[in-house]
């Protein structure tokens, strides 16, 4: 037999992932994840171990599964790749490295053209063929003969054994091209190449849905699934947590000559998932994008403004329409998330939205609630409510939110107290107003279109104590910055005697010494509700500064 090379194939010890970790290795906000390849290690000795992990788009799940491959594969050098990254202190000896044949499928590659589940498979399948005859020579091997069988050949002649990465594995069910029963296929194929056979050292899989559960679930029941919502292990490597933020953060000002961004910017813009653990997360994506460019945005929704989120939600908006006020307010929604569910087609039930939701990235879950996670995402939530004359109610609330935010900054007390009038009468179900939470999330909605040109705070820290709400201008530090403190049973003049005697307005200046960063008036609103009346009251004041 003649020797075989390694390093030369499409699929089989390709050296795309070892190129494409490399090259994310040398980027500036680069984030080492390796410790990951310490808890694989032990099962790839062990053999037949088979993980699946999803986890949203863009939460570097494709980064993860390059580094994995060019930790194992074969025909490459990776001592000077993983040199300094923590898996070198972990495992100094690196006993697995560049050690077993890896087969790396990218399974969100298509042919040209592609439109059926047919020559999709095949352009897969003929791939990897051709890299085994490459490697094996002397393999005789049937034009027409299975992978699997192939693969077993392999196995008995040679005793070789394949670690699998299989990227994006789910990309299949979001393609108008495949039907339901290409779906099927597809899950048998995967079965028949991965489940019960001696040449599979280890499998990984990584994607956005769980493992569909298709006829009897039984076909890739060999997975261990790790999802962000339900499993704990695994969560600390997709996604950034706080102290990752912190010191991408203290590189990106080291590096940059006029900072434009804060620390509590990156909260707030982009924070706000959860792990089963109870750690909260950070989009990876959105962070590296907005440090890069030294400007906030919307880098993950950026591909169409509200449509994505709307797609779940327009075939039962009733279902979905009073937990949809809840989240916008600020308050969590009641749901019961099963994210086998993401994989249908026919989401119905408000349970069957949310879990979709959850499971793309969209909405956050933790401890049964579902949430808007940070204001990059709360920005296009506020665009569909705003544009959807569908969501009823909601929508009507969210085209008076601009007439309110212009009311209030004019000191139009009057026409405030009209525009929540106007919301109590409508059949929003919070309006009962047992407490000022109920009160804060009416308060939410008919500001939304304020989202636009401020930063709003819910109890936020101030003075020597919390106010109920503060704006904090985010595109003209010259505009005015509102305090709003919410009263049940009280007056709109007591409310504002609070702001000034708990020295909220504190809040905009800067620290000793320092220039503050807000220049405009500071308006302190008083929002009341008298029980007896079933009236609502307002009253503006500008606040002196210093007060």
């Amino acid at each position: 037999m003649r020797e075989r090379e390694f390093g030369m194939g499409v699929y089989l010890d390709s050296k795309k992932p070892f190129s494409i970790y490399g090259s994310e290795k040398k980027q500036p906000y680069f984030v080492d994840k390796t410790r990951l390849l310490s808890e694989l290690l032990p099962l790839v000795e062990a053999g037949g171990n088979y993980v699946c992990i999803t986890r949203p788009r863009r939460f570097g799940k494709t980064v993860m599964a390059n580094m994995i491959a060019a930790y194992f594969e074969k025909g490459q050098d990776g001592s000077s790749l993983f040199e300094g990254l923590e898996i070198s202190r972990l495992e100094p000896e690196g006993r697995h490295q560049n050690q077993h044949h890896v087969i790396f499928i990218s399974c969100n590659e298509v042919p040209r053209k592609c439109s059926s589940y047919a020559p999709y498979i095949d352009r897969m399948e003929s791939r990897l063929k051709k890299d085994l005859q490459h490697a094996f020579p002397d393999i005789e091997m049937d034009a027409e003969a299975a992978l699997w069988d192939i693969l077993d050949e392999i196995y008995e002649t040679f005793e070789e054994t394949f670690i699998f990465i299989l990227d994006e594995w789910d990309y299949i069910f979001h393609q108008d091209f495949a039907k339901e029963d290409d779906r099927k296929s597809y899950i048998r194929f995967l079965s028949s190449l991965l489940k019960d056979k001696p040449y599979v050292a280890f499998a990984y899989m990584t994607g956005i849905l769980p493992i569909a559960k298709y006829s009897s679930g039984s076909e890739l029941n060999m997975f261990l699934e790790y999802t962000m919502a339900t499993k704990e292990r695994y969560c600390g490597y997709f996604g950034f947590d706080d102290s990752e933020v912190d010191e991408l953060y203290q590189r990106y000002v080291s590096r940059t000559d006029e900072v434009k961004i804060r620390r509590e910017d990156l909260r707030a813009w982009y924070d706000g998932y959860h792990t089963m653990s109870g750690v909260r997360l950070y989009n990876p994506r959105s962070v590296t994008a907005a440090l890069t460019d030294n400007q906030l945005g919307n880098y993950w929704t950026s591909c169409g403004p509200y449509d994505e989120i709307f797609y779940y939600i327009e075939k039962n908006t009733a279902a979905v329409r009073d937990a949809l006020v809840l989240m916008v307010s600020g308050i969590p929604a009641d749901a019961r998330v099963q994210e086998y569910a993401a994989a249908s087609m026919n989401l119905r039930t408000k349970d069957e939205i949310f879990s979709a939701m959850a499971v793309y990235g969209f909405l956050s879950y933790e401890n049964g609630k579902v949430s808007i996670p940070n204001k990059e995402l709360m920005d296009r939530f506020a665009d569909m409510l705003r544009k959807e004359p569908s969501l009823g109610y909601v929508y009507r609330l969210a085209r008076k939110s601009e007439q309110m935010l212009r009311a209030t900054l004019s000191g139009n007390t009057d026409e405030m107290a009209e525009i929540l009038e106007y919301a109590h009468n409508t059949e929003i179900p919070l309006l009962h107003y047992n407490h000022e939470t109920e009160l804060a999330a009416v308060v939410n909605l008919v500001y939304l279109a304020a989202r636009d040109f401020y930063r709003i705070e819910r109890e936020d820290k101030a003075g020597i104590g919390y106010a109920d709400f503060i704006f904090y201008p985010e595109t003209d530090r010259t505009a005015d910055c509102l305090i709003l403190e919410l009263k049940i049973g009280h007056t709109p003049e007591e409310a504002i005697r609070q702001i000034k005697k708990r020295k909220y307005a504190l809040r905009f200046e800067g620290k000793l010494g320092e220039k503050p960063l807000y220049s405009g008036r500071i308006l302190a609103v008083g929002i009341a509700y008298d029980r007896k009346t079933k009236k609502h009251c307002c009253r503006t004041e500008v606040l002196e500064r210093n007060a």
